[in-house]
């Protein structure tokens, strides 16, 4: 499996296989691939891996910039992360998110901050930070991995492309 950057032509690609990957998550309202090629659009995609195997590409991870009220900067949000449906528990997504997470610390990010299952995503390093806040969902759920610097205090917004 390689991963690489996403590359021109690919959007649809990416787009069938997010809408593949979110179909039967019980928390998704299948918004996903909106969500991406809404990012794509705005040129608010900072950062677009794909997985890819000789059959074509089997996974994806998308960042985006996000603001803190404190005025952080450097700081991202990791959404979504796509597998194809048949290879979950294959280390496809953790192997997107090692990349993801190395790539965008090179490009100078001081944080990413992300919406998810903590037991899932401490294995990466992210954990619960009560000092950043995301309103809505369950506040465990919202994790970051501080890179650089000193950990932010105040409100996360995501890009518009979430709504």
């Amino acid at each position: 499996m390689a991963i690489r950057p996403e590359a021109p032509g690919e959007e649809e690609a990416i787009h069938r296989l997010t809408a593949a990957a979110f179909r039967d998550v019980p928390h998704s309202d299948g918004s996903e691939p909106a969500i991406v090629e809404r990012l794509r659009r705005d040129g608010d995609l900072a950062l677009s891996l794909v997985a890819e195997v000789a059959t074509g590409i089997v996974g994806h991870i998308a960042f985006s910039r996000v603001s803190i009220s404190d005025g952080a900067k450097d700081w991202y949000g990791l959404a979504p992360v796509s597998v194809r449906p048949d290879l979950h528990h294959r280390g496809v997504g953790s192997a997107l998110i090692r990349r993801g997470i190395a790539d965008i610390a090179e490009r100078g990010a001081r944080g990413i901050v992300l919406l998810g299952e903590p037991a899932y995503y401490a294995r990466f390093g992210f954990a619960h930070e009560p000092q950043l806040a995301y309103p809505g969902p369950p506040s465990e759920y919202f994790q970051c991995l501080l890179i650089e610097g000193d950990l932010p205090r105040g409100e996360v917004s995501y890009a518009p492309a979430f709504g």
